[in-house]
C-alpha cells in the first residue's frame, strides 16, 4: 500500500466511523495484523522444522541403506544429531520412570 492509498484509507474511514470512533477502529485492525503476523511466523517455524526432521529422516534412511559405513559428513552429521535426539529422550524417560517409582515407594 502506498502513501496516497494510506491517506485515501484514512480519510474514508474518518468520513465514515467519525473522529470519535476512528482511533479504536485503528487499534482494533493493528491487533488483528499483529495477531495474523504472529500466527504466520509460529506456522512458519513449525513447518521449517518439519522440513528439518523430514530431512534428518531422508538421511537416517539413506544410512542405513548404505549399512552406517562410509557415510558422507552431511548423513553423519544427521546421525549424530538423531543419537543426541534419542539419548535425551531416554534420559527423560529415565528420570520420569525414577521419580515416579520414588513417589510409589513413599
Amino acid at each position: 500500500m502506498g502513501m496516497w492509498e494510506l491517506v485515501v484509507v484514512m480519510i474514508v474511514g474518518l468520513i465514515v466511523l467519525g473522529p470519535e470512533r476512528l482511533p479504536v477502529a485503528v487499534r482494533t485492525v493493528s491487533g488483528w495484523i499483529k495477531s495474523i503476523k504472529s500466527m504466520a511466523n509460529h506456522i512458519s517455524a513449525e513447518v521449517s522444522e518439519e522440513l528439518r526432521i523430514h530431512e534428518l529422516h531422508q538421511n537416517l534412511k539413506k544410512a542405513e541403506q548404505q549399512n552406517m559405513d562410509n557415510l558422507p559428513s552431511e548423513l553423519q552429521d544427521s546421525v549424530k544429531e538423531l543419537e543426541k535426539a534419542a539419548q535425551s529422550v531416554t534420559r527423560s524417560y529415565e528420570k520420569s520412570t525414577q521419580q515416579s517409582s520414588n513417589n510409589k515407594d513413599e
